[in-house]
């Protein structure tokens, strides 16, 4: 017996070890992948936050005949080196809109060319011995300065890095994201509340219940290829438009927004319905004004989860053409556009030094937007948990 019990004794401490074992690697690997989003957050914040500034210089304008007809207000010479090509395309503008500017004289900041900023920001630049010592005068007179930058939230792509934005692509992805949603939202519900509460379990449903869920875990870029094949090539929706990229995203959507649907519909107790079949109502009557309020919270929180992820998608929308180059806000579901990913992609693919921070600063929207839409999803279902 005394052997038997120390047999025991040893298997019990050897699974209490094994237990220990397996707390300590799931504690380990739980921080193991604390640290690396740690260590993601602090990258894209070292890399991102310098392109939410930008360097300035202020400096003496006269404009005259000559900078009407050949774009360029008479300046200091040393200065004019370091101001931006994009500000000087605007003058013949500027001047047609106010004739008065005309044999008048103005001090005013622009914005510095790129190879300026980065050397501002301690980064590698092309800049001469000759230009640095320009620009360190100008710094230590305060004509030169790192400022907000409004540019990289008030306009869209450009060439040069320094006048490049976000703006378009951010309007691109409203647009983009109203059709997706105009689209997804009510036909995933109504397809859910249908299988749910109304279509018969034979063969058809279950066949139509299996495709659904297969078609929730396809690659993105399939979905892309079907758009390309249906709506651009078959209907002819025009290519790179909002109107097909939240086509596209629409079908990627709708598994997503059917299962959580159907989901929060089995959430809701029979018991409810029961009742409500109890005091005359009809099956419509029951889902609309019982089991449907009832789960609202998982329904919305489905489909804003399901519409956040539809929004960091680059793959479907490369497919469809939403990789212009967009220097202008779109006014048209229908004309050319370009949506946040797309254009974070394509500032990583520019050779320029100064298009690295500003590809890490797009990130740092995107990601703030997205987190904002999953921190509202919560709250939309604690308000709708504490409502009903």
């Amino acid at each position: 017996m005394s052997h038997s019990f120390d047999e025991i004794s040893a298997q019990l401490r050897g699974r209490h070890r094994k237990s220990a074992r397996l707390k300590w690697i799931s504690m380990g690997a739980l921080g193991l992948a604390g640290l690396f989003l740690v260590l993601f957050f602090a990258d894209m914040l070292n890399k991102g936050l310098p392109a939410f500034q930008q360097a300035y210089v202020q400096v003496e304008l006269e404009y005259n005949e000559d900078a009407a007809s050949m774009g360029r207000a008479a300046m200091d010479p040393e200065v004019s080196r370091v101001v931006s090509r994009s500000f000087e395309r605007l003058i013949p503008g500027m001047i047609r809109d106010n004739p008065d500017l005309l044999g008048t004289t103005e001090q005013r900041w622009v914005l510095t060319n790129g190879d300026v900023d980065q050397y501002l920001k301690g980064h590698r630049s092309k800049l001469s011995e000759a230009e640095r010592e320009v620009v360190d005068e100008l710094v230590d007179s305060g004509q030169v300065a790192l400022k907000f930058n409004t540019t990289f939230f008030s306009r869209g792509d450009s060439k040069m890095a320094e006048n490049a934005g976000i703006m378009a692509a951010a309007v691109g992805t409203v647009m983009t994201m109203l059709v997706t949603l105009a689209i997804a939202f009510p036909i995933g519900v109504m397809t859910a509340v249908y299988l749910e509460e109304f279509a018969p379990d034979n063969r058809l449903t279950q066949i139509i219940e299996i495709n659904i869920n297969n078609l929730a875990a396809i690659p993105s870029i399939l979905f892309g290829l079907l758009g390309l094949a249906i709506f651009i090539n078959f209907f002819g929706v025009p290519r790179s438009s909002p109107l097909v990229g939240g086509m596209t995203l629409a079908l990627m959507t709708l598994p997503v927004i059917i299962i959580a649907t159907r989901t929060a519909l089995r959430s809701v107790p029979d018991s409810i319905r029961h009742a409500a079949f109890g005091v005359g109502c009809s099956r419509w009557q029951v889902v609309r004004d019982h089991v449907l309020p009832l789960a609202m919270p998982g329904i919305m929180t489905g489909s804003i989860i399901g519409l956040a992820q539809a929004m960091g998608e680059t793959a479907p929308l490369i497919i469809v053409g939403m990789v212009a180059f967009i220097p202008d806000v779109g006014a048209s579901f229908t004309q050319a556009a370009t949506v946040l990913p797309a254009q974070v992609f394509t500032w990583a693919g520019e050779p320029e030094r100064a298009f690295v921070e500003k590809t890490a600063g797009g990130i740092l929207v995107l990601l703030s937007i997205l987190i904002f839409l999953n921190a509202s999803a919560v709250i939309l279902r604690k308000k709708f948990e504490r409502r009903w």
